[in-house]
């Protein structure tokens, strides 16, 4: 039965960190759940303070993962259309433009990448902004969107350590 645990959680990690760069799927929440598969089995390698650390620790990288890339924006002077835009442009850099056939395989990340800031950037000249502003607005967006994903990836990747040193 262990086997079948150690599987799941393997599994559960690898999604965790897809889920990492896609922001379609928890990956931190999915990766967190790896190390309650390992804890069904018979060597139970985590106390219950750690399990609740950790579970601490991934609901606060999930709230960052919604305000940095606010921050970001408002910071390098963004609107709320700009926010909309870059999610918009997201979303469509993910979903819609491989489906079209104009961004596939490896270049898939392209969308992930340039669907936000392309998005940030149409978000604020539909807001009236200036090309230099609406620019700067979608470069804030974007750093905001890159801080958010390492800050998920780093704790999957802290998780994979803890799973992996406990089989």
């Amino acid at each position: 039965m262990d086997i079948l645990w150690i599987t799941i959680g393997i599994i559960l990690l690898i999604i965790g960190i897809i889920g990492c760069i896609l922001p379609i799927i928890p990956g931190q929440a999915i990766s967190y759940f790896s190390l309650l598969m390992l804890q069904l089995t018979k060597k139970a390698p985590f106390n219950e303070n750690f399990l609740v650390i950790m579970a601490l620790i991934m609901v606060g990288v999930t709230i960052m993962d919604y305000v940095v890339p606010i921050y970001g924006t408002k910071k390098f002077g963004g609107t709320k259309k700009g926010l909309w835009g870059s999610t918009i442009g997201l979303i469509f850099g993910i979903i819609i433009l491989p489906f079209m056939g104009i961004v596939i395989g490896p270049f898939g990340i392209l969308g992930i990448i340039l669907g936000p800031f392309a998005g940030a950037y149409i978000g604020e000249s539909m807001a009236g902004r200036d090309s230099k502003t609406a620019l700067r607005a979608a470069f804030g967006s974007f750093i905001g969107f890159l801080a958010g994903t390492m800050m998920k990836l780093a704790y999957s990747i802290i998780v994979a350590c803890y799973f992996f040193s406990n089989i």
